[in-house]
C-alpha cells in the first residue's frame, strides 16, 4: 500500500515537473514569437492605382498588426479588407521583420457610365462587369454613345453582342500598343472616334484594326501637343497619305 502511495507521488511529481517544463518552454517560444516578428518593413507590390500607405492601412488594421506573424496567419484564415478596384492581396513574410504584400487589382480595359445607378461600370478584357462606382480610374477609357440602363455585377454588360465584340477588340487592341485613350466615342454610326486630349482619331470600320492601330503607334509621335482630327476610316494597306486636319 505504501509502495502504491510513493509511486502514486512520483508519477504526479513527474507530471508537475513535466507540465512546468512545458509551460516554460512555451511562455520562452511566445516571448520570441513577441520579441522576434515585429513589422520594420513592409513592400508592396502590384499596386497602380493606391500608394502603399492605402495598403498598409488596410491590411495593418487592428491593435495587434504589429505583430508580422500575427498578421500573417491572420490573413490565412480570413481575406484582407474590401477596396474598389482590388482583386486580392496576398500577404507573405520575407523575414520576421518583413511583410510582403501582393496586390492583384482587377483588370479593367474601360468603362462605360450607367445612367440608372449614376455610376461607370468598368468591364474586363471579356467583357465582364468587375466594378460599379463613381470614381473615375486614370489610364481607363470611357466608352461613349453605347446605350446601356442597368448592369449586374459580374455578368457581362449587356450590349449587342457585336458591339461589345468590337468594343473589346478595339480597347484590348489600343492596349497592346501602349495607345489606351482617354475616351472612346461611338457615335451616331456606332463607327469609334478615339480620343487623346485634343487629338481625335477617327477609326471608322474595324476591319483591319490591327493594321490600323499599328499605323496610329507610328503616327501619335509627330501629334504631340497637336489639336486635331486623324482620319483612318479610309486607310487600306494601298494607302499611304493620313490626313490630320489641324484645328483653328
Amino acid at each position: 500500500m505504501i509502495k502504491k502511495k510513493r509511486k502514486h507521488k512520483k508519477r504526479l511529481k513527474h507530471f508537475f515537473m513535466g507540465l512546468l517544463i512545458t509551460i516554460a518552454v512555451l511562455a520562452i517560444l511566445f516571448l520570441i514569437v513577441l520579441k522576434l516578428f515585429t513589422v520594420k518593413r513592409v513592400v508592396v507590390e502590384g499596386n497602380e492605382l493606391y500608394d502603399q500607405k492605402t495598403i498598409e492601412d488596410a491590411v495593418l488594421n487592428d491593435k495587434y498588426s504589429w505583430n508580422s506573424l500575427y498578421v500573417y496567419l491572420k490573413y490565412k484564415v480570413k481575406d484582407t479588407k474590401k477596396i474598389p478596384f482590388i482583386d486580392t492581396m496576398s500577404i507573405s513574410l520575407d523575414s520576421p521583420h518583413t511583410l510582403h504584400i501582393s496586390v492583384y487589382e482587377k483588370g479593367m480595359l474601360g468603362y462605360i457610365y450607367i445612367p440608372g445607378i449614376n455610376e461607370n461600370a468598368y468591364f474586363d478584357k471579356d467583357g465582364f462587369v468587375v466594378e460599379t462606382s463613381s470614381d473615375t480610374v486614370p489610364g481607363v477609357p470611357c466608352i461613349d454613345g453605347i446605350s446601356c440602363d442597368k448592369v449586374v455585377l459580374y455578368e457581362k454588360l449587356p450590349i449587342k453582342q457585336a458591339m461589345l465584340k468590337d468594343i473589346l477588340e478595339l480597347t484590348q487592341g489600343l492596349k497592346r500598343q501602349d495607345l489606351v485613350p482617354d475616351s472612346v466615342d461611338y457615335g451616331a454610326q456606332n463607327a469609334p472616334v478615339v480620343k487623346y486630349g485634343n487629338v481625335s482619331v477617327i477609326i471608322g470600320d474595324t476591319t483591319k484594326l490591327t493594321r490600323k492601330i499599328e499605323r496610329l503607334k507610328a503616327i501619335m509621335p509627330s501629334l504631340e501637343e497637336q489639336s486635331g482630327t486623324l482620319h483612318l476610316e479610309s486607310w487600306t494597306e494601298e494607302t499611304t497619305n493620313i490626313v490630320f486636319d489641324k484645328s483653328e
